[in-house]
């Protein structure tokens, strides 16, 4: 299975090709040709070193195209650095890797998420976000972006009728 940095690399190694190309069938003069034969060598590992270093850094929520319309987002840990940014790493529905996010802070927003983290430590729950691509403005207007759901109910018990203990039964009588 070809991950999405595989694509992105594969697609630089094309460009990088296709300008390859383009200055060796240039009709310009030699030195030309090689200096852009040479640029476009060198454009592959920077361009592998560059996707490679983006790995391992919160790509801002602003950005995030591909899960736009997630309505939810599971919150499994932060970082609130004040005046700065609110680092996320969150489960987003039906992905099986965690991802990092960083969101622009705001007050209203680290309270709001310290206060569902709070509530969900309490409840036994998990944090939630929602919305967590939505727009900006939509992001700050929202009452409640981030919060703790309620506890699921237990699973009913159930009658084993293999159970030595059985219900008294009315005497007839």
């Amino acid at each position: 299975m070809i991950d999405h940095m595989g694509i992105f690399f594969v697609v630089f190694i094309a460009i990088a090709a296709i300008l390859a190309n383009i200055g060796i069938w240039a009709p310009r003069r030699t030195w030309v040709r090689v200096c852009a034969v040479a640029m476009a060598a060198l454009f592959i590992p920077a361009a592998y070193a560059s996707v490679a270093d983006l790995l391992s850094r919160p790509k801002p929520v602003s950005i995030e195209w591909m899960h736009r319309n997630a309505r939810e987002a599971t919150v499994l840990g932060s970082r609130i650095s004040d005046g700065k940014a609110i680092y996320l790493w969150l489960q987003l529905p039906g992905e099986m890797q965690p991802r990092a996010y960083v969101l622009p802070y705001s007050e209203q927003t680290a309270r709001q998420l310290f206060e569902a983290q709070a509530e969900a430590k309490q409840k036994g729950t998990e944090t939630k976000m929602k919305r967590p691509f939505g727009r900006r403005q939509a992001r700050e207007t929202a009452d409640e972006q981030f919060f703790a759901p309620p506890q699921p109910p237990l699973p009913l018990k159930s009658r084993d009728n293999s159970s030595p203990i059985e219900a008294p039964r009315p005497h007839s009588g």
